[in-house]
Protein backbone atom coordinates (compact mmCIF):
# COMPACT_ATOMS: atom_id res chain seq x y z
CA UNK A 1 0.00 0.00 0.00
CA UNK A 2 1.56 3.17 -1.33
CA UNK A 3 2.22 5.59 1.40
CA UNK A 4 1.23 3.56 4.40
CA UNK A 5 2.62 4.54 7.62
CA UNK A 6 3.53 1.61 10.35
CA UNK A 7 2.44 0.84 13.50
CA UNK A 8 4.00 -0.31 16.40
CA UNK A 9 2.78 -1.97 19.25
CA UNK A 10 4.63 -1.12 21.99
CA UNK A 11 4.77 -2.70 25.84
CA UNK A 12 4.75 0.66 28.29
CA UNK A 13 5.36 -1.79 31.08
CA UNK A 14 3.60 -2.45 34.55
CA UNK A 15 3.70 1.21 35.59
CA UNK A 16 7.40 2.30 37.04
CA UNK A 17 8.23 5.17 33.69
CA UNK A 18 11.66 3.52 34.24
CA UNK A 19 10.57 0.16 33.01
CA UNK A 20 9.90 1.24 29.45
CA UNK A 21 12.79 -0.37 27.43
CA UNK A 22 15.24 1.64 25.47
CA UNK A 23 13.24 0.20 22.22
CA UNK A 24 9.77 1.30 23.39
CA UNK A 25 11.70 5.13 23.96
CA UNK A 26 13.15 5.09 20.26
CA UNK A 27 9.65 4.33 18.55
CA UNK A 28 7.98 7.16 20.46
CA UNK A 29 10.74 9.45 19.63
CA UNK A 30 9.48 8.54 16.23
CA UNK A 31 5.62 9.26 16.73
CA UNK A 32 3.03 10.72 14.43
CA UNK A 33 0.12 9.41 16.47
CA UNK A 34 0.21 7.79 20.11
CA UNK A 35 -2.49 5.41 20.86
CA UNK A 36 -2.41 4.74 24.57
CA UNK A 37 -4.45 3.14 27.88
CA UNK A 38 -5.19 3.67 31.01
CA UNK A 39 -2.08 1.31 32.83
CA UNK A 40 0.09 3.38 30.26
CA UNK A 41 1.98 5.94 32.86
CA UNK A 42 1.11 9.07 31.13
CA UNK A 43 5.06 9.99 31.96
CA UNK A 44 6.20 8.29 28.80
CA UNK A 45 4.31 10.84 26.68
CA UNK A 46 6.81 13.11 26.85
CA UNK A 47 9.30 10.64 25.38
CA UNK A 48 6.71 11.40 21.97
CA UNK A 49 7.80 14.76 20.05
CA UNK A 50 5.87 17.42 21.08
CA UNK A 51 3.78 17.69 17.80
CA UNK A 52 2.42 13.92 18.17
CA UNK A 53 -1.11 13.21 18.29
CA UNK A 54 -2.02 12.06 21.69
CA UNK A 55 -5.12 9.71 21.76
CA UNK A 56 -6.97 8.03 24.50
CA UNK A 57 -8.38 4.63 24.21
CA UNK A 58 -8.38 4.05 27.63
CA UNK A 59 -10.35 1.02 29.07
CA UNK A 60 -11.21 -0.18 32.53
CA UNK A 61 -13.94 -2.91 34.21
CA UNK A 62 -17.28 -0.22 33.71
CA UNK A 63 -16.07 2.24 31.42
CA UNK A 64 -14.31 2.36 27.94
CA UNK A 65 -12.86 5.45 26.61
CA UNK A 66 -13.17 3.39 23.10
CA UNK A 67 -14.37 -0.28 22.35
CA UNK A 68 -12.10 -2.43 20.91
CA UNK A 69 -12.96 -2.73 17.62
CA UNK A 70 -12.73 1.01 17.03
CA UNK A 71 -9.28 0.80 18.74
CA UNK A 72 -8.13 -1.75 15.79
CA UNK A 73 -9.90 0.68 13.37
CA UNK A 74 -7.96 3.82 14.51
CA UNK A 75 -4.62 1.93 14.36
CA UNK A 76 -5.75 0.95 10.81
CA UNK A 77 -6.65 4.27 9.91
CA UNK A 78 -4.11 6.80 11.10
CA UNK A 79 -1.04 4.27 9.16
CA UNK A 80 -2.98 4.50 6.21
CA UNK A 81 -2.99 8.04 6.49
CA UNK A 82 0.70 8.00 6.52
CA UNK A 83 2.14 8.09 10.02
CA UNK A 84 3.59 6.50 12.04
CA UNK A 85 1.60 5.33 15.16
CA UNK A 86 2.50 4.09 18.26
CA UNK A 87 0.62 1.92 20.31
CA UNK A 88 1.18 2.03 23.72
CA UNK A 89 0.06 -0.54 26.12
CA UNK A 90 0.49 -1.05 29.82
CA UNK A 91 2.57 -4.07 30.49
CA UNK A 92 3.57 -6.19 27.53
CA UNK A 93 1.42 -6.51 24.04
CA UNK A 94 0.97 -10.18 23.81
CA UNK A 95 0.53 -10.79 27.45
CA UNK A 96 -3.60 -10.43 28.35
CA UNK A 97 -2.76 -7.07 26.02
CA UNK A 98 -5.21 -7.88 23.59
CA UNK A 99 -2.19 -6.87 20.66
CA UNK A 100 -2.69 -9.97 18.88
CA UNK A 101 -6.11 -8.84 18.05
CA UNK A 102 -5.00 -5.34 16.80
CA UNK A 103 -1.88 -7.23 15.13
CA UNK A 104 -4.64 -9.15 12.95
CA UNK A 105 -6.30 -6.86 12.26
CA UNK A 106 -3.07 -4.68 10.84
CA UNK A 107 -1.61 -7.58 8.92
CA UNK A 108 -5.40 -7.92 6.98
CA UNK A 109 -5.59 -4.78 6.51
CA UNK A 110 -2.07 -4.41 4.67
CA UNK A 111 -0.44 -2.31 7.43
CA UNK A 112 3.17 -2.78 8.90
CA UNK A 113 4.17 -3.41 11.96
CA UNK A 114 6.50 -3.96 14.76
CA UNK A 115 5.68 -5.57 18.35
CA UNK A 116 7.73 -4.41 21.36
CA UNK A 117 7.54 -6.41 24.29
CA UNK A 118 7.36 -4.54 27.68
CA UNK A 119 7.93 -5.73 31.54
CA UNK A 120 4.69 -7.39 32.00
CA UNK A 121 3.36 -6.61 35.41
CA UNK A 122 2.58 -10.32 36.35
CA UNK A 123 6.46 -10.77 36.73
CA UNK A 124 7.55 -6.86 38.09
CA UNK A 125 4.54 -6.23 40.24
CA UNK A 126 5.41 -9.34 42.93
CA UNK A 127 9.21 -8.22 42.45
CA UNK A 128 8.44 -4.72 43.79
CA UNK A 129 6.22 -6.10 46.53
CA UNK A 130 9.31 -8.43 47.55
CA UNK A 131 7.80 -11.54 45.93
CA UNK A 132 9.97 -13.57 43.23
CA UNK A 133 7.49 -15.64 41.16
CA UNK A 134 9.87 -18.40 41.25
CA UNK A 135 12.58 -20.24 44.09
CA UNK A 136 14.17 -23.42 43.48
CA UNK A 137 13.04 -24.65 47.45
CA UNK A 138 9.52 -23.88 46.73
CA UNK A 139 7.98 -22.85 42.95
CA UNK A 140 9.85 -24.10 40.10
CA UNK A 141 6.75 -22.71 37.81
CA UNK A 142 4.68 -20.27 37.26
CA UNK A 143 1.58 -19.60 35.36
CA UNK A 144 0.23 -16.47 34.08
CA UNK A 145 -3.63 -16.41 33.98
CA UNK A 146 -6.38 -13.94 32.77
CA UNK A 147 -8.71 -13.10 35.98
CA UNK A 148 -11.29 -11.86 33.61
CA UNK A 149 -11.91 -14.07 30.55
CA UNK A 150 -13.67 -13.20 27.26
CA UNK A 151 -17.51 -12.34 28.63
CA UNK A 152 -18.59 -13.74 25.21
CA UNK A 153 -17.48 -17.13 25.99
CA UNK A 154 -19.53 -19.59 26.81
CA UNK A 155 -17.93 -21.76 29.58
CA UNK A 156 -14.50 -21.34 31.34
CA UNK A 157 -10.61 -22.30 29.55
CA UNK A 158 -9.07 -22.16 32.58
CA UNK A 159 -8.37 -25.79 33.89
CA UNK A 160 -9.18 -24.56 37.50
CA UNK A 161 -8.37 -27.97 38.56
CA UNK A 162 -4.93 -28.28 37.48
CA UNK A 163 -4.34 -25.14 38.77
CA UNK A 164 -4.67 -26.33 42.16
CA UNK A 165 -3.03 -29.62 41.81
CA UNK A 166 0.21 -28.09 41.19
CA UNK A 167 2.82 -26.29 43.70
CA UNK A 168 3.61 -23.72 41.24
CA UNK A 169 3.17 -19.82 41.82
CA UNK A 170 -0.23 -18.84 40.30
CA UNK A 171 -0.38 -15.12 38.90
CA UNK A 172 -3.55 -13.76 38.06
CA UNK A 173 -4.36 -10.40 35.77
CA UNK A 174 -7.57 -8.27 35.77
CA UNK A 175 -8.53 -10.30 38.81
CA UNK A 176 -10.20 -7.76 41.35
CA UNK A 177 -13.72 -8.61 40.94
CA UNK A 178 -13.45 -12.26 40.20
CA UNK A 179 -10.91 -12.20 43.57
CA UNK A 180 -13.74 -14.43 45.80
CA UNK A 181 -14.76 -16.92 42.66
CA UNK A 182 -10.82 -17.19 42.08
CA UNK A 183 -10.25 -18.25 45.88
CA UNK A 184 -13.00 -20.66 46.08
CA UNK A 185 -12.64 -22.43 42.96
CA UNK A 186 -8.64 -23.32 43.64
CA UNK A 187 -9.48 -24.27 47.18
CA UNK A 188 -13.14 -26.42 45.85
CA UNK A 189 -10.30 -27.65 43.37
CA UNK A 190 -7.84 -29.25 46.23
CA UNK A 191 -5.29 -25.95 46.41
CA UNK A 192 -5.19 -25.67 50.42
CA UNK A 193 -6.86 -22.94 52.21
CA UNK A 194 -3.58 -21.82 53.93
CA UNK A 195 -1.72 -21.13 50.42
CA UNK A 196 0.08 -17.34 50.80
CA UNK A 197 -1.85 -15.00 49.03
CA UNK A 198 -0.69 -11.37 48.11
CA UNK A 199 -2.96 -9.01 45.71
CA UNK A 200 -0.70 -6.32 44.81
CA UNK A 201 -2.58 -2.47 43.80
CA UNK A 202 -0.71 -0.76 40.75
CA UNK A 203 2.51 -3.07 41.59
CA UNK A 204 5.94 -0.63 40.58
CA UNK A 205 4.13 2.83 41.24
CA UNK A 206 4.80 5.18 44.60
CA UNK A 207 1.16 4.43 44.74
CA UNK A 208 1.60 0.41 45.25
CA UNK A 209 -0.22 -1.35 48.07
CA UNK A 210 0.24 -5.29 49.04
CA UNK A 211 -2.34 -7.26 51.01
CA UNK A 212 -0.99 -10.50 52.00
CA UNK A 213 -3.29 -13.56 53.40
CA UNK A 214 -4.37 -16.96 52.43
CA UNK A 215 -6.83 -18.12 50.45
CA UNK A 216 -9.21 -18.58 52.54
CA UNK A 217 -8.84 -15.27 54.05
CA UNK A 218 -7.76 -12.91 51.16
CA UNK A 219 -10.93 -11.69 50.27
CA UNK A 220 -12.07 -10.71 53.33
CA UNK A 221 -8.31 -8.61 54.16
CA UNK A 222 -8.84 -6.67 50.59
CA UNK A 223 -12.17 -5.65 51.24
CA UNK A 224 -10.88 -4.23 55.00
CA UNK A 225 -8.18 -2.69 52.95
CA UNK A 226 -10.24 -1.22 50.55
CA UNK A 227 -8.32 -2.12 47.39
CA UNK A 228 -9.06 -1.49 44.10
CA UNK A 229 -8.13 -2.23 40.52
CA UNK A 230 -5.78 -2.42 39.11
CA UNK A 231 -4.30 -5.18 40.49
CA UNK A 232 -1.71 -8.71 40.45
CA UNK A 233 -2.87 -11.66 42.32
CA UNK A 234 -0.35 -14.25 43.04
CA UNK A 235 -0.87 -17.53 45.06
CA UNK A 236 2.07 -19.84 46.45
CA UNK A 237 4.46 -19.80 48.91
CA UNK A 238 6.92 -16.78 47.39
CA UNK A 239 4.51 -15.06 48.47
CA UNK A 240 5.41 -15.90 51.99
CA UNK A 241 9.19 -14.46 51.31
CA UNK A 242 7.86 -10.87 51.05
CA UNK A 243 8.43 -10.11 55.07
CA UNK A 244 12.52 -10.66 54.24
CA UNK A 245 12.54 -9.08 50.76
CA UNK A 246 10.26 -6.48 50.72
CA UNK A 247 12.56 -2.88 49.52
CA UNK A 248 10.35 -0.94 47.46
CA UNK A 249 7.91 0.54 50.15
CA UNK A 250 11.29 1.00 52.42
CA UNK A 251 12.36 3.52 50.32
CA UNK A 252 12.18 7.15 52.87
CA UNK A 253 9.76 8.88 50.86
CA UNK A 254 7.74 6.09 49.93
CA UNK A 255 3.89 7.11 49.80
CA UNK A 256 4.39 10.51 49.45
CA UNK A 257 2.67 12.56 46.96
CA UNK A 258 5.13 15.63 46.15
CA UNK A 259 3.52 18.19 43.36
CA UNK A 260 7.21 19.44 41.10
CA UNK A 261 6.64 23.73 40.50
CA UNK A 262 9.26 23.93 38.34
CA UNK A 263 8.89 24.51 33.96
CA UNK A 264 8.55 21.59 32.04
CA UNK A 265 11.92 21.49 30.26
CA UNK A 266 13.95 21.37 33.85
CA UNK A 267 11.69 19.59 36.11
CA UNK A 268 12.73 16.17 35.29
CA UNK A 269 15.88 15.48 36.66
CA UNK A 270 14.48 16.67 39.78
CA UNK A 271 11.74 14.36 39.38
CA UNK A 272 14.02 11.64 39.10
CA UNK A 273 15.69 11.81 42.39
CA UNK A 274 13.04 11.79 44.08
CA UNK A 275 11.16 9.02 42.70
CA UNK A 276 13.96 7.32 43.42
CA UNK A 277 13.39 7.86 47.01
CA UNK A 278 10.51 6.55 46.21
CA UNK A 279 7.82 9.52 46.09
CA UNK A 280 4.91 10.08 43.57
CA UNK A 281 5.93 13.09 41.58
CA UNK A 282 3.50 15.53 39.50
CA UNK A 283 4.57 17.86 37.49
CA UNK A 284 2.59 21.08 37.84
CA UNK A 285 4.60 24.18 36.00
CA UNK A 286 4.15 27.24 37.38
CA UNK A 287 6.44 28.91 34.87
CA UNK A 288 7.27 28.84 31.15
CA UNK A 289 11.00 30.15 30.25
CA UNK A 290 10.52 31.98 26.83
CA UNK A 291 13.19 34.38 25.37
CA UNK A 292 13.67 37.91 25.79
CA UNK A 293 11.43 40.17 23.52
CA UNK A 294 15.06 40.88 22.02
CA UNK A 295 18.03 39.57 21.85
CA UNK A 296 19.95 41.97 20.79
CA UNK A 297 21.17 43.30 24.40
CA UNK A 298 22.86 39.97 25.00
CA UNK A 299 24.05 39.29 21.45
CA UNK A 300 25.87 42.81 22.30
CA UNK A 301 26.87 41.33 25.62
CA UNK A 302 28.40 38.08 24.18
CA UNK A 303 30.44 40.50 21.53
CA UNK A 304 32.30 42.13 23.87
CA UNK A 305 33.06 39.70 26.44
CA UNK A 306 36.48 41.20 26.78
CA UNK A 307 35.52 43.82 28.38
CA UNK A 308 34.57 42.19 31.45
CA UNK A 309 36.31 40.41 34.32
CA UNK A 310 33.64 38.66 35.87
CA UNK A 311 30.40 36.02 34.39
CA UNK A 312 27.67 35.46 36.68
CA UNK A 313 25.78 32.96 36.17
CA UNK A 314 22.63 32.03 39.03
CA UNK A 315 20.72 29.44 36.79
CA UNK A 316 20.97 26.83 33.58
CA UNK A 317 18.25 29.19 32.26
CA UNK A 318 20.78 32.14 31.96
CA UNK A 319 23.50 29.54 30.49
CA UNK A 320 21.16 28.14 27.98
CA UNK A 321 20.16 31.67 27.23
CA UNK A 322 23.95 32.57 27.11
CA UNK A 323 24.97 30.27 24.70
CA UNK A 324 21.90 30.38 22.41
CA UNK A 325 23.34 33.92 21.70
CA UNK A 326 26.88 32.73 21.61
CA UNK A 327 26.48 30.31 18.92
CA UNK A 328 23.98 32.80 17.10
CA UNK A 329 26.93 35.04 16.75
CA UNK A 330 28.86 32.52 15.30
CA UNK A 331 30.93 32.15 18.83
CA UNK A 332 32.21 29.50 20.90
CA UNK A 333 33.31 28.93 25.00
CA UNK A 334 36.19 29.96 23.92
CA UNK A 335 34.99 33.62 24.25
CA UNK A 336 34.96 33.62 27.97
CA UNK A 337 38.60 33.26 27.87
CA UNK A 338 40.00 36.27 29.67
CA UNK A 339 36.89 36.37 32.08
CA UNK A 340 36.29 35.00 35.48
CA UNK A 341 33.03 32.67 35.67
CA UNK A 342 31.13 32.54 39.07
CA UNK A 343 28.35 29.93 38.95
CA UNK A 344 25.88 29.07 41.10
CA UNK A 345 25.27 26.25 42.11
CA UNK A 346 25.77 22.37 41.58
CA UNK A 347 23.38 22.08 38.31
CA UNK A 348 24.71 25.46 36.73
CA UNK A 349 27.98 24.29 37.46
CA UNK A 350 27.33 20.56 35.73
CA UNK A 351 25.82 22.64 33.09
CA UNK A 352 29.21 24.85 32.44
CA UNK A 353 31.36 21.80 32.50
CA UNK A 354 29.19 20.23 29.36
CA UNK A 355 30.15 22.99 27.57
CA UNK A 356 33.56 22.41 28.84
CA UNK A 357 34.19 25.15 31.03
CA UNK A 358 35.19 24.70 34.69
CA UNK A 359 33.49 28.06 36.98
CA UNK A 360 36.51 29.69 38.71
CA UNK A 361 34.18 30.60 41.63
CA UNK A 362 31.08 28.75 43.34
CA UNK A 363 29.84 30.33 45.95
CA UNK A 364 29.01 27.52 48.99
CA UNK A 365 25.25 29.36 49.53
CA UNK A 366 23.33 30.75 46.56
CA UNK A 367 21.59 34.19 48.34
CA UNK A 368 22.79 37.73 46.87
CA UNK A 369 24.90 38.26 50.18
CA UNK A 370 26.87 34.75 50.03
CA UNK A 371 27.66 35.62 46.11
CA UNK A 372 28.37 39.05 47.15
CA UNK A 373 30.64 38.07 50.51
CA UNK A 374 32.17 35.52 48.39
CA UNK A 375 33.58 38.45 45.92
CA UNK A 376 34.26 40.35 48.18
CA UNK A 377 36.77 38.14 50.09
CA UNK A 378 38.52 37.96 46.97
CA UNK A 379 38.89 41.24 46.91
CA UNK A 380 37.38 40.65 43.46
CA UNK A 381 34.84 44.00 43.12
CA UNK A 382 36.27 47.33 43.25
CA UNK A 383 36.94 48.19 39.95
CA UNK A 384 35.89 44.99 38.14
CA UNK A 385 33.24 44.61 35.51
CA UNK A 386 30.27 42.26 35.78
CA UNK A 387 28.46 40.78 33.33
CA UNK A 388 25.10 39.47 34.79
CA UNK A 389 22.66 37.25 32.27
CA UNK A 390 19.71 37.72 34.31
CA UNK A 391 15.64 37.05 33.94
CA UNK A 392 13.45 39.37 33.74
CA UNK A 393 12.32 39.16 37.29
CA UNK A 394 15.35 38.92 38.91
CA UNK A 395 15.63 40.99 41.73
CA UNK A 396 18.46 43.90 42.52
CA UNK A 397 19.95 42.99 45.14
CA UNK A 398 23.40 41.72 43.98
CA UNK A 399 24.25 44.04 41.10
CA UNK A 400 23.01 47.18 43.73
CA UNK A 401 25.59 45.39 46.30
CA UNK A 402 28.04 44.96 43.49
CA UNK A 403 27.91 48.57 42.37
CA UNK A 404 27.68 50.03 46.02
CA UNK A 405 31.45 48.35 46.58
CA UNK A 406 32.75 49.85 43.36
CA UNK A 407 31.85 47.40 40.81
CA UNK A 408 30.56 48.26 37.52
CA UNK A 409 27.62 46.02 36.39
CA UNK A 410 26.21 45.42 33.21
CA UNK A 411 22.64 43.59 33.82
CA UNK A 412 21.07 41.82 30.17
CA UNK A 413 17.70 40.07 29.83
CA UNK A 414 19.03 36.41 28.91
CA UNK A 415 15.05 34.95 28.99
CA UNK A 416 11.87 35.62 30.85
CA UNK A 417 9.74 34.01 33.35
CA UNK A 418 6.33 33.92 32.51
CA UNK A 419 2.81 31.92 34.13
CA UNK A 420 2.21 28.21 32.53
CA UNK A 421 -1.41 27.45 32.29
CA UNK A 422 -2.68 25.09 34.94
CA UNK A 423 -3.39 21.32 34.85
CA UNK A 424 -6.83 21.00 35.84
CA UNK A 425 -6.30 17.26 37.42
CA UNK A 426 -3.48 18.68 39.53
CA UNK A 427 -5.41 21.29 40.55
CA UNK A 428 -8.77 18.87 41.69
CA UNK A 429 -5.81 16.78 43.32
CA UNK A 430 -4.39 19.61 45.12
CA UNK A 431 -8.55 20.21 45.83
CA UNK A 432 -9.17 17.06 47.33
CA UNK A 433 -5.61 16.60 49.71
CA UNK A 434 -3.97 14.23 47.86
CA UNK A 435 -0.68 16.13 47.48
CA UNK A 436 1.75 16.11 50.64
CA UNK A 437 3.93 18.45 49.69
CA UNK A 438 4.76 20.89 47.40
CA UNK A 439 8.30 22.24 46.15
CA UNK A 440 9.21 25.51 45.25
CA UNK A 441 12.85 25.74 43.25
CA UNK A 442 12.72 30.01 43.13
CA UNK A 443 10.66 33.04 44.31
CA UNK A 444 8.43 32.80 41.04
CA UNK A 445 7.35 29.45 41.33
CA UNK A 446 6.31 30.10 44.59
CA UNK A 447 4.35 33.49 43.33
CA UNK A 448 2.96 31.67 40.27
CA UNK A 449 1.73 28.88 42.49
CA UNK A 450 -0.01 30.94 45.09
CA UNK A 451 -1.73 32.93 41.96
CA UNK A 452 -2.58 29.95 39.89
CA UNK A 453 -3.98 27.86 42.75
CA UNK A 454 -6.10 30.75 44.22
CA UNK A 455 -7.44 31.46 40.64
CA UNK A 456 -8.55 27.62 40.46
CA UNK A 457 -9.30 26.81 44.24
CA UNK A 458 -10.28 29.95 45.40
CA UNK A 459 -7.88 29.10 48.06
CA UNK A 460 -4.61 27.62 48.73
CA UNK A 461 -5.12 23.97 50.85
CA UNK A 462 -4.56 24.02 53.94
CA UNK A 463 -2.87 20.29 54.53
CA UNK A 464 -0.01 21.08 52.27
CA UNK A 465 3.78 21.29 53.12
CA UNK A 466 5.72 23.49 51.75
CA UNK A 467 9.44 23.50 50.79
CA UNK A 468 12.25 26.06 50.01
CA UNK A 469 15.13 26.19 47.38
CA UNK A 470 16.26 28.64 49.37
CA UNK A 471 16.29 31.93 51.91
CA UNK A 472 14.81 34.05 48.72
CA UNK A 473 12.49 31.53 47.66
CA UNK A 474 11.48 31.05 51.31
CA UNK A 475 10.54 34.81 51.38
CA UNK A 476 8.29 34.64 48.12
CA UNK A 477 6.11 31.84 49.67
CA UNK A 478 5.63 33.51 53.56
CA UNK A 479 4.75 36.71 51.35
CA UNK A 480 2.12 34.73 49.30
CA UNK A 481 1.08 33.78 53.14
CA UNK A 482 2.57 30.27 52.89
CA UNK A 483 4.11 28.48 56.05
CA UNK A 484 7.68 26.67 54.70
CA UNK A 485 8.24 23.87 56.84
CA UNK A 486 11.72 23.07 54.92
CA UNK A 487 14.54 25.20 53.87
CA UNK A 488 17.36 23.43 51.92
CA UNK A 489 20.46 24.24 53.02
CA UNK A 490 22.18 23.23 49.94
CA UNK A 491 20.92 25.57 47.52
CA UNK A 492 20.35 23.69 44.57
CA UNK A 493 18.50 20.43 43.22
CA UNK A 494 20.79 18.03 45.01
CA UNK A 495 20.19 19.95 48.52
CA UNK A 496 16.76 20.63 48.01
CA UNK A 497 15.91 16.36 47.72
CA UNK A 498 18.20 16.23 50.77
CA UNK A 499 16.38 18.39 53.03
CA UNK A 500 12.82 16.50 52.03
CA UNK A 501 14.20 12.80 52.48
CA UNK A 502 15.80 13.99 55.86
CA UNK A 503 13.30 16.10 56.78
CA UNK A 504 9.88 14.62 55.46
CA UNK A 505 11.29 11.21 54.66
CA UNK A 506 10.15 7.52 56.92
CA UNK A 507 13.35 6.81 59.48
CA UNK A 508 14.10 3.19 58.19
CA UNK A 509 15.96 0.99 60.83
Amino acid sequence: MAGTGIVYLVGAGPGDPDLLTIRGRDCLALADVVVYDSLANPVLLDYAPEAAERIYVGKQASSHAMEQDDINQLLADKAGEGKTVIRLKGGDPYVFGRGAEEALVLRKEGIPFEVVPGVTAGIAAPAYAGIPVTHRECSSVITLVTGHEDPTKTESSIDWSSLAAGTGTLVFYMGMKNLPAIASRLIEAGRSPTTPTAVIHRGTCPAQRVVEGTLENIVQRVKDAGLTPPVIILVGQVASLRSELAWFENRPLFGKTILVTRSRTQASEFAKQLQKQGAEVISFPTIRIVPPDSMEPLHAAVERLKDFDWVVFASVNAIDSFFKAVDEKGLDGRSLAGCLVCAIGSATCDRLRERGIEADMVPGRSTSRDIFDALLERDAIKGKHFFLPRPDIAPPELPDKLRNAGGTVTEVEAYRTLPADPDPAVLERLRTGDVDIVTFTSSSTARNYASLVRAGLGSLPSNITYVSIGPETTKAAIAEGMTIAVEAEQHDIDGLVAAITHELGSRQS
